[in-house]
C-alpha cells in the first residue's frame, strides 16, 4: 500500500517523460539496463536524453535528485558536467577565432605575457592550439593545485599556479590530459572578450541554443532544479558538498539538464532547427589532431571532443566528472544519433550507461560494464578501515584494562629506568614510523597528491581510514605509555599477605 501512495503522489523515484514510444522493446531494454547499472553503481540519481535527427527520441529521469528529501530527478534537473565543459570552452576559442580576436597557432604568451612555462630549464612556445588538444606539456597532475577560490579573479590565481611547474614534456610531442589546459583557454577568452567567462558562454552559446536553464560556475548554484551532489563512502552514497573551483569553471564546472543538452547535441550534429550556432565551427571542432599519437584505441583528442574511429563508424564523446558529479557524451554523426548521461554521483558509471544505451539504441546487445573504479577503492578502503577500528579498540580496552588496574591498587606508576625509558622510546618510534608512513603515501605512491585533493576527491571511507588510522597510532602509544610508566602490585603471599 505504501508503494502504491508513493506512486500516486508522483514521488516514485523513477519519473519518465519519453517521446518516443513507450513500449518499444529497445527503450524497455534502455531502462533496464540503466536500473542495473544505477543499482550496481549505488547513483542516486540520473538523467538521460537521446536525440536522433534533430528530435529528442527518448529522455528519461531515474532516482532521486535529493535522497533524504525524496525529490525525484526530472528533465528539468541540474547536474554539474564535469569535463564536458571543455567543448563548449573550445567552441568559444573558435568563435573568437572567427571574430579575429584569437589565433589557435598564437603562442599563449601573446595574451598573457606573465605566462612563461619552462621544460628542462628552458621558456617553450606553447600554442592556443596546444592547450586545445592537450599536447601543451602541462603535468596532468597540474589538477591538484587548484585552489578553493570564489573570487572574481579565480581563474588568473588557478592559471598562475603553472609559473612554478615545469612541463612533463616538450609541447606539442604528445598527449597529456590535464584539465587546466582549459583553464588558461577560459582566461585567454576573459582577456580577450573583455567578458567573465560565465557571461561570455551565457551571451555567445547558452542562450544562443536556448540553453535558458544552464550557466557556469558551482559559486551561481542557488537553483532549487540543482541535483544534490553524492560521493561513494563505506558501500554507500553520501551527501557531500565541495569546495568551489571557480578557476577550473572552463574545463569542469558548466551546470545544465538533459533538456538543455538535447539542443546542445543537436547542435553538435547539424541538426539544430534554428542555426543559432556557425555548424562549420562545429565540425572543425571534431577534427582530430593527427600530430601526435592517439590517447586510446582508435581514439583521438580534438578541441572538447575525443573522436573514435571504429571501422566505418566514428563516435564524437567525452566524460566528466567532479567530486559529486558525472557525465557523458557520445554522438554518432553519419546516423545523426547522440545520447546524454548525468548523474549526482562521481562514477564511471556514467561512461558505461552512455556506451551501453548506445550499443543497445543501434540494436546491440550492451556490454557488462566493469565494476566502477571508486567503489573498488571505497571497497578497500572500507575492510582498511574495518580493520584498523579493530585494531584502535583492542588498544583502547588495553591502556582502559591497565587504567582500571591502577584505580584498583593493582597496578602502580613506577619511574622510568633504562630499560622502561628504552621501552618508551620504541613505542614512540612504532606509532610516529606509522603516522609518517601514512601521511607520505600520496607522495610515494600518488606522484606527490596532496591529502586535501584526495579528501575532495576521492571516496569519503579513504579520508576517514587516515584519520582511524592516525587515532590509532595516537592510541597505540597511549597504550604504551600507561603501559612502560607502570607495573603490577606484588601482594606477597603466605605470613606477608597478612601483614
Amino acid at each position: 500500500m505504501a508503494a502504491v501512495i508513493v506512486i500516486l503522489l508522483g514521488l516514485s523515484p523513477y519519473s519518465s517523460a519519453v517521446t518516443g514510444p513507450v513500449t518499444n522493446e529497445t527503450t524497455k531494454k534502455i531502462e533496464r539496463f540503466v536500473e542495473e547499472q544505477m543499482k550496481a553503481g549505488k547513483i542516486p540519481g540520473s538523467s538521460v536524453v537521446i536525440v536522433e535527427k534533430g528530435k529528442t527520441v527518448y529522455q528519461q529521469s531515474f532516482g532521486y535528485a535529493d535522497v533524504r528529501a525524496k525529490k525525484p530527478v526530472n528533465n528539468d534537473t541540474l547536474f554539474e558536467i564535469g569535463s564536458t565543459t571543455k567543448a563548449f570552452t573550445a567552441f568559444a576559442i573558435l568563435q573568437l577565432e572567427k571574430e579575429g580576436l584569437v589565433n589557435r597557432n598564437d603562442d599563449v604568451r601573446k595574451y598573457l605575457p606573465w605566462l612563461e612555462l619552462t621544460y628542462n630549464g628552458e621558456p617553450q612556445i606553447i600554442t592556443v592550439n596546444q592547450l586545445l588538444h592537450h599536447t601543451s606539456g602541462i603535468n596532468s597532475d597540474t589538477i591538484t593545485r587548484i585552489p578553493e577560490s570564489q573570487a572574481d579573479n579565480a581563474m588568473e590565481l588557478t592559471v598562475k599556479t603553472l609559473l612554478d611547474q615545469p612541463l612533463n614534456r616538450m609541447p606539442g610531442s604528445s598527449f597529456e590530459y590535464a584539465t587546466i589546459n582549459y583553464d588558461v583557454l577560459g582566461l585567454i577568452i576573459e582577456t580577450v572578450s573583455k567578458k567573465s567567462y560565465e557571461r561570455y558562454m551565457k551571451e555567445y552559446i547558452l542562450d544562443p541554443l536556448g540553453m535558458k536553464q544552464s550557466f557556469v560556475g558551482a559559486q551561481q548554484t542557488h537553483s532549487t532544479l540543482m541535483a544534490a551532489g553524492y560521493k561513494i563512502g563505506f558501500l554507500k552514497a553520501h551527501a557531500y558538498t565541495p569546495p568551489v573551483y571557480r578557476g577550473n569553471s572552463p574545463a569542469g564546472y558548466l551546470i545544465s539538464s538533459t533538456n538543455d543538452l538535447g539542443k546542445w547535441m543537436n547542435a553538435q550534429l547539424g541538426t539544430a532547427t534554428d542555426r543559432s550556432v556557425d555548424q562549420r565551427l562545429i565540425t572543425e571542432s571534431h577534427i582530430p589532431d593527427e600530430s601526435v599519437e592517439p590517447l586510446d584505441v582508435n581514439t583521438r583528442y580534438a578541441l572538447g571532443w575525443g573522436i573514435l574511429q571504429e571501422n566505418d563508424k566514428k563516435y564524437v564523446l567525452h566524460a566528466g566528472s567532479n567530486p559529486t558529479y558525472s557525465s557523458y557524451f557520445i554522438m554518432r554523426p553519419d546516423t545523426q544519433v547522440g545520447v546524454a548521461v548525468l548523474a549526482n554521483m562521481k562514477t564511471s558509471m556514467t561512461t558505461s550507461i552512455g556506451q551501453g544505451i548506445m550499443d543497445l539504441w543501434e540494436g546491440n546487445d550492451a556490454e557488462e560494464p566493469p565494476m566502477d573504479i571508486y567503489q573498488k577503492i571505497d571497497q578497500y578502503a572500507t575492510a582498511a578501515c574495518m580493520v584498523i577500528v579493530v585494531l584502535g579498540c583492542l588498544f583502547l580496552w588495553l591502556s582502559l584494562t591497565i587504567l582500571k588496574k591502577l584505580s584498583r591498587n593493582q597496578r602502580k606508576w613506577s619511574p622510568l629506568t633504562g630499560k622502561r625509558i628504552v621501552l618508551l622510546i620504541i613505542h614512540f618510534l612504532i606509532a610516529s614510523g606509522f603516522m609518517t608512513f601514512i601521511l607520505m603515501v600520496p607522495q610515494l605512491f600518488l606522484g606527490g597528491t596532496p591529502w586535501s585533493y584526495i579528501r575532495v576527491w576521492a571516496p569519503s571511507s579513504i579520508w576517514m581510514t587516515l584519520l582511524c588510522f592516525l587515532a590509532v597510532c595516537v592510541t597505540y602509544f597511549s597504550f604504551g605509555l600507561v603501559l612502560t610508566c607502570t607495573k603490577k602490585v606484588n601482594k606477597g603471599t603466605g605470613m606477608d599477605a597478612l601483614k
